[in-house]
């Protein structure tokens, strides 16, 4: 995926979830930021960042902040990104053999992030952004999230009714040397990930090739439950 019309700057402050302060070309802006998520390790003042420009007049925000420099590493932090990459991944090949892929599908009260058809087989692929990270080793999630175990369950269950299930965990940078569950923040979303394995869910984590323009799927990562 590619994102028009980026600017670099640098990070202030966070006030609230939805915007920050950003230092761009001498003057403080306030920006959206593409990430609801704490993402404390990341937004730190003087962070180097990265906003692509908006000219729709009717904004508040003129920038959405997309990206981050932790250290040598470029991070993706935009919660939007790692669904439109898995769906360019998909559509060029990266499931052999699909027949159809379809975003946002709904099974009974659940809505998955992906149905997937390959020939007679049906599956569903639920898809979960990773920013967390600390000495090559990423985590998810940053924050408890009882909707990342429910989906988890859910798909539990669609695997028991004969449907294929997968997990994919995008790491949003590269050269990282392996996931696990955030076990210290979230135990619930651990154990539900390591009963969905036990349970016939395919867990698939990759990082990704990433640049203050693009971002794009790259190889595979050990998932280490």
């Amino acid at each position: 995926m590619h994102y028009p019309n980026i600017t670099s700057g640098t990070f202030r402050s966070r006030p609230n979830r939805f915007i920050a302060q950003v230092e761009i070309n001498g003057k403080e802006e306030t920006c959206h930021v593409k990430n609801t998520g704490r993402c404390r390790e990341l937004l730190v003042p003087g962070a180097r960042v990265y906003l692509t420009a908006s000219d729709n007049p009717k904004r508040k925000t003129r920038y959405d902040l997309v990206a981050v420099e932790k250290g040598p590493r470029l991070i993706n932090m935009d919660s939007q990104a790692p669904n439109k990459v898995v769906q360019e991944w998909l559509e060029q090949g990266g499931l052999p053999g699909l027949t159809r892929i379809q975003p946002e599908f709904r099974y009974d009260q659940s809505r998955f992030d992906f149905y997937l058809e390959q020939g007679d087989r049906k599956s569903f692929l639920e898809v979960k952004g990773v920013t967390l990270e600390e000495d090559g080793v990423v985590r998810f999630p940053d924050a408890p999230t009882a909707r990342g175990a429910k989906h988890l369950h859910e798909l539990i269950r669609a695997a028991k009714e004969g449907y294929g299930a997968w997990v994919f965990l995008v790491i949003q940078m590269e050269n990282v040397d392996h996931f696990e569950p955030n076990w210290r923040t979230d135990p619930d979303f651990g154990q539900a990930l390591l009963d969905a394995r036990s349970q016939g869910v395919t867990l698939l984590a990759c990082d990704c090739k990433v640049t203050p323009e693009t971002l794009e799927i790259g190889k595979r990562v050990e998932i280490v439950l």
